[in-house]
Formats: structure tokens, sequence, C-alpha cells
């Protein structure tokens, strides 16, 4: 195996799922740790060093949702492996920095693909002023211009905030709590109308079918994520 492979951590609490992503993962190219809970997870954190963190939500000692604070803090992507279902979960696992969540059952193709955008997204954070391309789509942000084909495209000061908010965490779901936070600004978590107004504009602007979006996708009742490929 490749020494230089990216270290993920599996969080869960059966060990025949570990056992699945396990070999999944070791067949993608990546190193394996795993914990069956949350005290070895936090261990395993400050011990090993992982770069991702794929965390089940129903852990014996503590409920998922309430490390993955501190997970974060350590410096790991976390990407959410749970069988809950329902979007107040999804949210709050989000909200709390989770960068992706997939609902078990799972496919483990797509568990893989998740974390290469995650993986993706690392590198794009630690370079300086990212370009980031989708497609025909320049998203430059340190000049704060968005390009279509090499033409730059004019947005409102809010379309451009929203759409620069999806680029700083490409493939990431945003929740509308956390982009209208950022781009309209504490007190207006509850708006959500005015994220589906900036996003329809944008849409307009940038998708070449506005009405079959492929660059930004809504996430029914959760946020919106930025396309990667």
């Amino acid at each position: 195996m490749n020494p230089m492979a990216s270290k993920l951590l599996i969080v869960d609490d059966e060990a025949a799922i570990r056992r699945l992503i396990r070999i999944a993962l070791e067949r993608g190219g990546y190193r394996v740790v795993e914990a069956a809970d949350a005290r070895e997870a936090l261990n395993a954190v400050a011990i090993d060093h992982p770069e991702v963190v794929l965390l089940d939500l129903g852990l014996p000692d503590r409920d998922g949702l309430e490390i993955i604070p501190l997970l974060k803090k350590a410096g790991a992507a976390v990407i959410v492996v749970s069988a809950r279902e329902e979007t107040e979960p999804k949210v709050a696992a989000l909200d709390l920095g989770a960068d992706d969540y997939v609902t078990k059952p799972f496919d483990t193709e797509e568990v893989l693909a998740r974390i290469r955008v995650v993986l993706r997204h690392r590198l794009t954070a630690q370079a300086e002023a990212p370009v980031v391309k989708v497609g025909e789509i320049e998203i430059d942000l340190a000049a704060r211009q968005i390009r279509r084909s090499g033409a730059e495209v004019h947005l409102t000061p809010r379309e451009y905030g929203f759409v620069a908010e999806l680029a700083k965490h490409p493939g990431r779901v945003l929740t509308h709590a956390q982009l209208l936070r950022a781009v309209w600004g504490a007190g207006h978590e509850q708006d959500v109308e005015y994220l589906r107004v900036a996003a329809r504009a944008v849409r307009q602007k940038l998708e070449a079918d506005p009405s079959s979006p492929v660059l930004i996708r809504n996430e029914p009742g959760i946020g919106y994520r930025l396309m990667t490929g």
C-alpha cells in the first residue's frame, strides 16, 4: 500500500459494517483505522491523525453528534454514515461541521466518491485564493469574479456571496442556516426564501439549462451543494 495514502478512521459499533467499509477503503488504496465507540474514536484521532472520519451516530457511549465538533477541532474531515434518515439529524450534523452525510444502507462506491470530494476540498482549502473550476464555470475567489466560458458573469453581491460560499466548500452540503448566516448575516437563519431567490437567479445566469441544474444542487430541507463532478 502507498505509504503516502490518506489515512481514514471508521467509527461504528458494528464490526460487520466496519469490515465492509475497511475492505472498500483498502481496495481504494487508503490506510484504515477503526473505532467501536466515541472514546476509541477520540483516542484514534489524537494518536493516528486521520484525514477523514467516517462516523456512525448511534454509538454505545455517546451520540455521534456530540463528537463532531471534537473531531473537527482535531483537524479531521467528517462524513457521517448513519441509519438516521430524517432531515433533522442530517441538518444537525452538517451545522455542527460534518462535511457530508451518507445514509445506511449505502453503496460503497458512493462512500468512496464522497471521500474523494472531501479530500479534494481539503487540498483546495490549503491553497491561497483558489480558482474553483466546474465545467465551463470558473469561480475566482481572489478577484471576486465568476466566468463562464471565459466571459465574466455579473452577479449581485448576494448572488456572488451565495456562490462563493459554496465554492469555498466544493462538493459539500451547506445548510440553509450556514449559508444565510454567511451571506445575509446573523438573524437571517430562518429566511430560506432568500436562498431560493438567489439560487434561481444564479441558475439563470450560470446553468446551461436552468430547469435542470447541474452546478448547484438543492438538498431538500437541508441546503445546497456545489457539484464538482
